[in-house]
């Protein structure tokens, strides 16, 4: 079986409250495994073949089960890497009662910080067609640089690459630095999938959603903007020089009964990378998108909620 896409990123422990409220008042956690790349990877090993997937794990009990998981889903090892010298991340998720979540990260030198860059091979980069990543690892340590160096040599190798910025202001010293090395990062990058509060931190502004990605695209940032907006879909618009030039589309969503959200915008990702390596339009990857998106705030949790494509279906369908 061959690969053709890589995503690369953060695994970490997701820890679910069991019950809404202030992380204070919430006394027993479910584990869970996570980190948006993760999630990614594994949704689209859901949906279609199983991608690369280039993370970094602890050399303790979390980062083993960790490792345990991601195989089960049938993401290959490869550069599944094991720091013996760092600890797992952690993050503490907590709901309100309309399933919106917060994060509180216990992340300080942990093994997701610590990837080198040049450990992805330039004849792996040449093999694949797709190349995604999150700005999580651009926030602290080495997996700066080490996220920078992939996204470089992923478009110089001639591949699709995309990006989350995924912000999470715990994990950056100040906006200012988030907003130039993501824009830094945003000069390797094809196509941004993005928040409307993301691309505002990142210096864009617009009166409506597609304007707002419209100003990302025209200032010649990257090809394609892909803005969610949770409950209320997306919007996608692309550049002159996109696959599908000068498109703007926009789709309401679908509406469901929503458990939660987390991991919503990642199935979305993967939802989207599946669509267009498929030859999909741009509208029906967006309508597909927020299908994977949607069923995937149907069950708590954020890896194990991630829908197949029998479970997609009926929204698709009707």
């Amino acid at each position: 079986m061959s690969q053709d896409v890589l995503v690369a990123g953060e695994t970490l422990i997701d820890c679910i409250p069991e019950r809404p409220g202030p992380l204070a008042d919430v006394a027993g956690f479910e584990r869970r495994p996570g980190g948006a790349p993760a999630n990614v990877a594994v949704a689209l090993a859901r949906l279609t073949v199983p991608p690369l997937f280039w993370t970094r794990v602890g050399a303790d009990p979390f980062g083993r089960y960790l490792e345990g998981v991601l195989a089960e889903y049938g993401l290959p090892d490869r550069f599944v890497e094991r720091d013996g010298a760092a600890k797992t991340t952690l993050a503490f998720v907590t709901h309100d009662e309309g399933g919106e979540r917060e994060f509180t990260f216990y992340r300080d030198g942990t093994a997701d910080t610590r990837l080198e860059p040049g450990r992805i091979p330039d004849r792996t980069l040449s093999d694949c067609e797709w190349v995604h990543a999150g700005g999580v690892t651009l926030s602290s340590g080495s997996s700066r640089e080490a996220t920078m160096d992939l996204l470089e040599r992923a478009a110089a190798a001639g591949c699709s690459v995309s990006f989350d910025p995924n912000l999470r202001p715990e994990l950056w010293p100040d906006a200012e630095t988030f907003a130039s090395v993501v824009r830094d990062g945003l000069a390797h990058v094809d196509v941004c999938f993005a928040t409307a509060a993301e691309l505002e931190a990142l210096g864009f502004s617009g009166g409506t959603p597609t304007e707002l990605a419209s100003a990302a695209v025209d200032r010649g940032t990257v090809d394609t903007v892909f803005l969610t907006r949770g409950e209320e879909g997306a919007v996608a618009v692309a550049g002159d020089d996109a696959p599908w030039p000068g498109e703007r589309v926009e789709h309401a969503g679908y509406e469901v009964e929503t458990v939660d959200t987390t991991g919503a915008g990642d199935a979305f990702v993967a939802g989207a990378i599946a669509a267009l390596r498929e030859g999909q339009s741009l509208a029906e990857t967006v309508a597909f998108a927020n299908a994977v998106a949607a069923t995937a705030t149907t069950d708590s949790g954020a890896m194990s909620a991630l829908p197949t494509r029998d479970a997609v279906a009926p929204l698709l369908e009707g």
